[in-house]
């Protein structure tokens, strides 16, 4: 009788970190932590050290770690049907295209897996939609300090030089303007102007919301011009704000004509989608676009269980979101490198007159976990399951490493 030993895997922290720097591409900067589990708020190490998940996974694990009612979709769906191609019908798509439709005033779904891939739809329709009207209408108006993702036609309309300049060039056509500037924005669109693209709060540039007034006058001036508004929500839409998308903040709501959002709607399986009214829906034409995965069974069911949870917690992420705001601001007077606390529900940026990568790294050793965006901007993405407790646990490490500072 023979006997076959396994080989010995060295699953230790170090050893998984060291693997990867061998072989995996060296494009990511990661935190020195390797999570091996998450339930609730909480996210735990190998060790079983436990951190408050106030980052998400960028905005994605929006209902915590291993919430019961997504795991049981999950596990059903999993072992009847995961993906089908959009070369066939599942049960899952039209009535997720739907219900997505209500939620937003649009009147066509495209799904797909990502932000990026679904700003790259966005720009193909601003394209399509322009040059069906007049050759040299291709023009695309983008924000200062904006982020879109990472592909090519993303990082064109990325108002962010650092992100670009290694990839230039890039598409043509593009022209940056100051955010909440309505004169600059004014005087940069014309006849050409095909398409304005802006993110309603700006995730990656640093929790920057726009005003009604200037989000109003973008909607004026597509008008005007014939162009197509477009709101990407990839991080501050989807329920983050305290309404499913954040222009529908203000009460006197500026309708795009596109949406584009992925991060929480499926919380962690791949999935990003395009929202459209007729008039921008109408520039894309069968064979003009499409994707392998996205949109498949899995992924639909669990963002419609996504979404009935939503409905009943959103009360509850204006409300948690309030008293986060609050509890910062307090901490904020006390402390004369904070300049300001800014973004809405839970999307909450604070910005330090220093550099905030060593009060991340301090803050998960502490078992917090958060981030920095723009050198300066310390960047909060509690899931919605947060409650009051949660964030008086989050105030009390932070209040201990600001008086250290």
């Amino acid at each position: 009788m023979t006997s076959t030993l396994l080989p010995v895997v060295d699953n230790s922290a170090q050893a998984i970190m060291d693997l990867e720097r061998d072989y995996l591409l060296q494009n990511y900067a990661r935190y020195p932590l390797l999570l091996a589990r998450g339930k609730g708020c909480y996210a735990y190490d190998q060790a079983g050290n436990r951190y408050l998940d106030f980052i998400t996974g960028i905005g994605v694990n929006a209902l915590g770690h291993a919430h019961p009612r997504i795991v049981k979709v999950l596990r059903e769906q999993a072992s009847l049907l995961i993906h089908t191609s959009n070369l066939y019908y599942h049960q899952y798509q039209g009535p997720l295209a739907k219900r997505l439709c209500e939620m937003s005033g649009m009147a066509r779904t495209f799904f797909c897996n990502s932000g990026t891939e679904a700003i790259e739809g966005a720009i193909k329709m601003i394209h399509s939609h322009g040059r069906a009207l007049q050759a040299e209408k291709y023009q695309i108006i983008a924000l200062d300090n904006s982020f879109h993702g990472r592909s090519m036609g993303a990082l064109s309309i990325t108002g962010q030089p650092k992100y670009r300049r290694d990839f230039e060039p890039l598409l043509a056509g593009v022209t940056f303007v100051p955010l909440n500037d309505i004169a600059a924005l004014e005087a940069a669109c014309s006849d050409h102007t095909a398409g304005i693209v802006m993110e309603l709060i700006q995730g990656e540039g640093g929790i920057n919301p726009l005003t009604h007034e200037y989000v109003a006058k973008a909607r004026e001036l597509a008008d005007r011009h014939n162009a197509l508004l477009v709101a990407d929500e990839t991080q501050c839409g989807v329920g983050r704000p305290g309404t499913y998308f954040a222009y529908q903040r203000s009460q006197q709501v500026t309708l795009p004509d596109v949406v584009v959002a992925a991060k929480p709607v499926a919380c962690g399986l791949p999935l990003g989608f395009i929202l459209a009214n007729e008039k921008a829906a109408a520039a894309i034409k069968p064979g003009m676009h499409g994707s392998t995965f996205g949109g498949g069974p899995l992924a639909c069911r669990v963002a419609l269980e996504f979404l009935d949870v939503l409905d009943e917690l959103l009360p509850s992420i204006q409300q948690v979101g309030g008293y986060f705001h609050l509890r910062l601001n307090e901490l904020a007077r006390k402390h004369s490198f904070v300049k300001e606390v800014r973004g809405f529900g839970l999307m909450v940026g604070v910005e330090l007159a220093i550099p905030g990568k060593q009060l991340v790294l301090d803050a998960m050793a502490a078992g917090l976990l958060l981030n920095c965006t723009h050198d300066t901007v310390l960047r909060f993405l509690p899931p919605y399951i947060a409650k009051e407790k949660d964030v008086d646990q989050a105030m009390k490490i932070l209040a201990k490493l600001f008086a250290k500072v």
